[in-house]
């Protein structure tokens, strides 16, 4: 039931254009992932999900298992369901959470310790308990569990987290294939191995040599450079297989995601639009925008004039100032609306590019006119 094509791939860079089959719908690459982290993409409908050209969304493991707990998704009949959601879901592992709750646990070979965020109970994460979790879930692709390292981190503790990582991608698979539907899900294994380059090149080939259906890029976008993170993927362009989905998890800035697909890269995703939007930054064709800025009072011009989406087509920057200012929540929706499209719209637009065989011009004119210099705020 799974399958990924290429379709066309860039002589001069590698970026491809794909389709990736799964039971929910054909996902066209490169492709920008929501990220539904409770079962809702925030501030956004699943109507307008549809809208905005959302092809897949993603869901997190542990936060739902928190809440609302898997019996109660279970007797929805999984997370599609669930959340009134009819293309493809992707969850995470909830392996992230054991970095970014890192203060909350003990790490064993064995499992995870943590207490929940939200009452302090006590919970145990190991690949089983993913998996497990995941089918439940009935998302079309799981990813498998395993260790994220914070940045920086020396050579030894990432060493520890690849070793530790392949350990629970073994047991991710065994379990996944003995219990999981395998006809409607299929499992990512996820390359770790921080900014050390023999680190990258072991674990993909470790990870790919238990051919999983696709791949996780983790470990990147944690506070490393931007230089840094391009050179890892440059390292992984060479390992990695190229008959499978490359998935750069937790990176949606634009220039990343631009850059990453001159590397290869098919799948991102992202909380930045939505965590943006409500914060009143946005997204344009010319670099990033603080929608506060006095500049913006008494400018009826649209948002960005390049942009098709909904809040460009109907409101002005005047408008959308005045909502930002009055904290209504109206503000929020419409700069995440425009920030989850724009972000869409640059894998659409790479990948018209990469099929019309003009992808380098694509980004150096991308490159070239978007500036983070515009951040205007008085």
């Amino acid at each position: 039931m799974f399958e990924f094509r290429i379709i066309a791939e860039c002589p001069h860079t590698g970026a491809r254009a794909g389709e990736l089959i799964t039971p929910h719908g054909i996902i066209k690459t490169p492709v920008f992932m929501p990220v539904g982290t409770l079962a809702t993409v925030k501030a956004m409908s699943p109507l307008e999900l549809h809208e905005i050209g959302s092809q897949i969304i993603l869901g997190n493991t542990y936060h739902l298992y928190l809440r609302p707990g898997s019996e109660i998704i279970g007797k929805a009949g999984g997370l599609h369901s669930f959340m009134g959601w009819d293309k493809p879901i992707l969850t995470d592992s909830g392996g992230f959470q054991v970095f970014s709750l890192a203060k909350l646990q003990k790490i064993t070979d064995e499992s995870v310790l943590c207490r929940s965020h939200i009452d302090g109970s006590q919970l145990i994460m190991s690949p089983e308990w993913s998996m497990n979790m995941q089918g439940v879930l009935g998302s079309d692709i799981a990813m498998s569990f395993d260790q994220c390292c914070e940045f920086p981190a020396s050579h030894e503790k990432a060493e520890e987290a690849v070793k530790r990582t392949t350990l629970w991608a073994e047991r991710s698979k065994k379990y996944f294939e003995s219990h999981n539907d395998t006809e409607k899900q299929a499992l990512f294994g996820i390359v770790q191995g921080s900014v050390y380059d023999d680190l990258r090149i072991r674990s993909a080939e470790e990870i790919t040599s238990m051919d999983f259906t696709g791949y996780g890029i983790g470990g990147l976008s944690v506070g490393e450079s931007h230089p840094a993170m391009y050179h890892a993927l440059d390292v992984l362009n060479d390992v990695m297989p190229k008959n499978k989905p490359r998935y750069l998890m937790g990176v949606g800035y634009p220039l990343n995601i631009v850059e990453a697909i001159s590397r290869g890269v098919d799948m991102f995703d992202c909380v930045l639009p939505t965590r943006n939007g409500r914060n009143a930054t946005v997204f344009t064709s010319t670099g990033r925008l603080n929608m506060r800025g006095k500049v913006h009072a008494d400018d009826f011009s649209p948002l960005d004039p390049e942009c098709d989406c909904y809040t460009c087509r109907n409101f002005t920057r005047s408008y959308l100032r005045h909502l930002a200012m009055c904290g209504e929540i109206l503000g929020s929706r419409l700069f995440s609306w425009h920030n989850l499209r724009f972000t869409i719209r640059i894998a659409e637009l790479s990948r018209e590019a990469i099929i019309a065989g003009n992808f380098p011009d694509f980004v150096r004119e991308f490159t070239s006119k978007f500036h983070d210099d515009n951040n205007s705020s008085d």
